[in-house]
């Protein structure tokens, strides 16, 4: 399950408290189209008696990237000419196949900006195709809506390799993300384990992660507990788990933990996300990863209250004035994007008239000239990955007095770093802007 490590896990352990990234500004509108669909399959092998062998479910679809556009129509072409001699295709009642039945268009609907699937395949390998025999399934896809009217994948975007196996193949079923959950809700995992493979597995393994505002309640005599305020984590804002258990899972069979897992929505939770992933006991390789691992999206009834305090400097013409400003959430919620690990929030200084700014902080990049001041100079500062309850962040600026200027005024405002237009998690909007005021009045 690479998203675990790569996408969320990784960006919150990567970015660190005070790290910050370039943000683009002013960027025009654009939207992609995207083929989701696996690049390796496993097709378990034909029994040696001449029956059948067992169809494995394939999950395909299509996403686009811009929320501002509402995209419709769908529409996945399949190519499994490529399988011939290895594999076969099931259609599902979606998909209209070519008289061959080896190419079919799927109507996959309204495209959504966070993936789900819309084409359930099923895939089996055909008699006689040995264990290592492999073919490879093409797709194309168009929709409609974007920019321009109409969005195409990128040619030769997405390919799948069946390949026949033999072994088990272990796997979690997906959950069904949650919206609106209050602050101290105890939540049930729908944890089960299924072996879809054509061998036992004896025993298996789990990992879980839990961001900031989860607590996993359930305690296994089995498994290893890393909380997020533990020295030697190496998973930061996170409770991390590794669990070994010793039950055999038989082909076909679907076992559960040896009792219900549970989470805790806590009084700092907002958006939240709970992975995890298992593999079969043994060191023994697991026919198809892709139904390993999943990621369970819990959004939290909470609000969490941004605000940037500024400051009032005096200096001559000549010196150089500490005129920083600083960032805090009041909480009660910490924010992270828990899908990307991009920051969440942004924050534009426009410089005090008659000042340059000596000395910027790692964390700040000089932006374009805004539309709305195209001659006051600007930066852009990011924050954390993660940004806790009663975090407070300085940026020490320091600028250069070139004209005295009676209340020269500079600007502060925190905002989305993804170019929304407010927080929907913020209530109070007022102290999201601040003043930094060099040579103010008597």
């Amino acid at each position: 399950m690479s998203f675990v490590r790569t996408g969320v896990v990784g960006a919150l352990v990567v970015a660190g408290l005070g790290s910050g990234v370039a943000f683009a500004d002013d960027a025009a509108q654009s939207d992609g189209l995207e083929i989701q669909a696996p690049y390796e399959q496993t097709a378990v092998v034909a029994p040696g008696d001449g029956g059948a062998a067992q169809y494995r479910s394939m999950a395909l679809g299509l996403q686009h990237y811009n929320s501002d556009f509402t995209v419709t129509d769908g529409r996945l072409t399949v190519d499994a000419s490529g399988l011939a001699g290895v594999a076969e295709i099931a259609w599902p009642a979606n998909c209209v196949p070519d008289d061959a039945g080896t190419v079919a268009v799927c109507d996959t609907g309204d495209v959504p900006v966070r993936y789900s699937p819309q084409v359930q395949l099923k895939v089996r390998a055909v008699a006689g195709a040995a264990v290592g025999a492999q073919g490879a399934i093409e797709y194309s896809a168009t929709a409609t809506g974007g920019p321009d009217g109409t969005l195409t994948a990128p040619e030769y975007s997405a390919e799948t390799f069946v390949t026949v196996g033999s072994g088990p193949d272990l796997g979690v079923s997906a959950p069904q993300d949650v919206t609106g959950v209050a602050p101290g809700t105890d939540l049930s995992v729908p944890f089960s384990v299924t072996n879809t493979g054509n061998e036992t597995a004896h025993g298996f393994s789990v990992k879980l992660w839990a961001t900031y505002g989860l607590d996993v309640t359930t305690r296994y005599p089995q498994c290893t507990y890393t909380g997020p305020d533990d020295a030697d984590t190496q998973y930061p804002a996170m409770t991390y788990v590794t669990c070994s258990f010793d039950t055999d899972v038989v082909p076909g069979a679907t076992v559960e933990l040896p009792e219900p897992l549970r989470l805790a929505v806590t009084g700092h939770a907002l958006y939240e996300r709970f992975d995890y992933e298992v593999e079969p006991g043994g060191d023994v390789t697991d026919l198809d990863t892709s139904d390993n691992g999943r990621a369970w999206h819990i959004d939290a009834d909470n609000t969490a209250d941004f605000a940037v305090h500024g400051t009032e400097v005096s200096g001559a013409q000549g010196d150089t004035v500490a005129a920083g400003f600083r960032f805090v959430n009041h909480g009660p919620a910490w924010v992270a994007d828990v899908a990307s690990g991009d920051p969440v929030p942004a924050i534009d200084y426009y410089l005090p008239p008659g000042t340059t700014a000596t000395s910027v902080p790692s964390t700040c990049h000089s932006a374009s000239p805004s539309a709305d001041a195209p001659a006051i100079p600007h930066y852009v500062c990011t924050l954390p990955t993660w940004t806790k309850p009663d975090l407070k962040v300085a940026f020490p600026f320091r600028l250069r007095v070139d004209q005295v200027v009676p209340d020269a005024e500079g600007r502060v405002v925190v905002r989305p770093y993804d170019g929304s237009a407010a927080f929907a998690f913020d209530p109070k909007t007022r102290n999201n802007s601040a003043k930094v005021v060099v040579n103010p009045s008597a």
